[in-house]
């Protein structure tokens, strides 16, 4: 209580909250409650003006751009903030560069950090010694988490197991096997698509066919237990990404795009390359599941599609 001065008090607390995905957002409630009570505990601080940050909901902290750290950066430069509340340091940061930059922001301007355990002044050596050390432990954690979780999914694309989402016309089987769709209405439509592809010789005069007929296709809706099957107009781009998907030939496929990390603007992007040679493949096993078509059709597919898109540019 020592360091909360009269002058901190004047300035309002802002209470930063994040979670880094959909999931987190949608399921971890406990932790959202866990960190909007730090409103409330500003105010037993002392604290008349509290403000709440939350416009980093479902956003990574690990080099992905947050509106809301820059604008908790912003007012601490203005000099409006008087201490920034969280619940331990990887709630405000993932990576060294932002942590670094919000202690020597604070450390400034006068402000305080607050989490779950104290009080820190990041102008006292001894605080920001304690302080680096937590931003250091937090982005280790996480760099060995990531680490584990990355081989942990590539043993079990190797078994060919791992589904982040199984496509339109399969299900997942209770022993993480895939299977086709008992509905005879969406095996038919994508029987129908790749029969029209093969006559047509040409995907775009392929999906002007489909509207042109007013035929709907299915897409999957919602996620994890309640997804369901939807009939709507074919979007050009699902329909292309259906045709060159080779689990459809019976294929299980990992690896199938590359990502780069860049520096843009001072910030890391990640950038995915997508359609990859066959041969670059991480792991591709034939004749995994039941398919659609076999695999000489889906190369045949792949090979004339290029030669359209070549053409077309070309010309």
């Amino acid at each position: 209580m020592s360091k909360i001065t009269a002058e901190h008090l004047v300035r309002r607390a802002c209470v930063y909250v994040r979670q880094s995905t959909p999931d987190q957002v949608q399921n971890n409630l406990e932790s959202q409650r866990r960190q909007y009570a730090l409103v409330e505990r500003a105010r037993q601080l002392g604290w008349q003006q509290v403000e709440v940050i939350d416009d980093d909901l479902e956003r990574s902290g690990s080099g992905t751009s947050r509106p809301g750290f820059d604008r908790l950066l912003r007012s601490l430069c203005d000099g409006e903030v008087g201490a920034v509340l969280s619940i331990e340091a990887s709630r405000l940061a993932r990576n060294g560069r932002d942590w670094h930059t919000l202690l020597e922001f604070c450390s400034v301007v006068g402000a305080l950090l607050i989490d779950a355990d104290g009080i820190y002044d990041p102008a006292q050596m001894n605080d920001r010694l304690l302080l680096g050390m937590k931003g250091t432990i937090s982005e280790m954690e996480l760099a060995s988490f990531r680490q584990r979780a990355h081989e942990a999914m590539k043993q079990k694309a190797k078994r060919g197991e791992l589904f982040m989402r199984v496509p339109i016309g399969y299900v997942r089987t209770f022993d993480d096997r895939i299977e086709k769709d008992a509905d005879e209405r969406v095996r038919a439509a994508i029987d129908m698509v790749f029969r029209k592809l093969a006559e047509f010789g040409s995907a775009r005069r392929l999906y002007f066919w489909l509207c042109e007929q007013g035929i709907d296709m299915p897409a999957v809706a919602g996620a994890g237990s309640s997804e369901r099957v939807e009939w709507k107009t074919p979007r050009y781009h699902s329909l292309l990404s259906l045709l060159q998907n080779p689990i459809y030939a019976g294929v299980y496929a990992y690896g199938r795009s590359k990502t780069a990390v860049r520096i843009e603007e001072g910030r890391k992007r990640v950038v995915r390359t997508r359609h990859r040679k066959a041969e670059d493949w991480s792991v591709m096993i034939l004749d995994h599941h039941e398919g659609y078509i076999d695999w000489d059709a889906y190369r045949g597919n792949q090979e004339l599609m290029a030669h359209n898109t070549n053409g077309r540019g070309s010309a």
